[in-house]
């Protein structure tokens, strides 16, 4: 009888335990996304300490109740003028930072030929102003979201509204606005790019599943804004009579530390990531394991 062929060996297990492992593709621009996440904290960090201090270009502050800096004096003396100075930073800085999202996120999605990527940078820029358009009114919807939830969970109902709304923009605006202007806004429509707009929000709020460095960039600060804002109402509930606890401000800073927190999450991940990428891809990890 011939002799069965002796099976050849296999690298199946090596194969099936490297595809477990995510890398970051090699085109993604981790200098360009670090240089940027640096620029954005700390303008981030200036809108919420240092803008609402020009308030006392225009009006002087008044004798406070209990002494404290001027510094703390210019940013709890007047809780909505804090307020609006920090959500007029907020937009204007989230919408660059949102831009540099949306860039990153076509570049690792484009396929197809040269002249199909062509095509499809041309529609992307040209959809920008309508993309800005759908983000910001999502945005608005987000803000109504927010401010019920803000109610229902013991915001003042009868006093402090304008506060409340504010409040509630704050934290849209960081946790909902980039995620719609780079992914595009969930609907119900029934249309195969609408289904996988839907699925990728769903997968990445509902599931808290994110798969690369930029849904990573998108998800980590949003449920940070969202579980800063919770938590600063500790802060509130103690009976300490100081200036700061003025509603909403804890709730304010809490939300932009906790979306700091979040950002700075997402790269220390992303870089881990990165590091171990570029390990495996470097000649010396290929002579050890020949």
């Amino acid at each position: 009888m011939p002799s069965k062929p002796k099976p050849k060996p296999s690298n199946k297990g090596t194969a099936s335990r490297v595809d477990t492992i995510t890398y970051p593709p090699e085109r993604f621009p981790f200098a360009q996304y670090a240089s940027v996440v640096g620029v954005h904290l700390m303008l981030m960090v200036f809108t919420a300490l240092y803008l609402p201090q020009t308030t006392r270009l225009f009006r002087p502050a008044a004798a406070p109740d209990r002494a404290q800096s001027d510094f703390m004096e210019a940013l709890t003396a007047n809780p909505v003028s804090t307020l609006g100075w920090t959500c007029a930073g907020l937009v204007i800085l989230e919408v660059w930072w949102a831009s540099w999202v949306r860039k990153w996120y076509f570049e690792q999605t484009e396929r197809g030929t040269e002249d199909e990527i062509k095509l499809d940078r041309m529609q992307f820029r040209n959809l920008r102003l309508t993309r800005f358009r759908e983000a910001f009114a999502f945005t608005l919807y987000a803000t109504l979201g927010a401010y019920v939830i803000t109610i229902l969970f013991g915001a003042p109902l009868s006093s402090h509204v304008l506060r409340t709304i504010l409040l509630a923009f704050a934290v849209a605006t960081t946790a909902a606005f980039p995620p719609a202007f780079a992914l595009g806004c969930p609907s119900l429509a029934s249309g195969t790019a609408a289904m996988v707009t839907r699925l990728i929000w769903t997968r990445l709020f509902a599931e808290l599943s994110p798969r690369n460095a930029i849904e990573r960039a998108i998800v980590y600060p949003a449920v940070g804004a969202v579980a800063g804002a919770w938590t600063g109402t500790i802060p509130i509930a103690l009976d300490w009579d100081r200036p700061w606890q003025a509603w909403p401000l804890a709730l304010l800073f809490g939300s932009l530390a906790g979306y700091i927190v979040g950002s700075l999450l997402a790269l220390q991940v992303t870089t881990a990531k990165w590091l171990a990428y570029a390990h495996v891809r470097s000649p010396y990890s290929k002579c050890k394991t020949t």
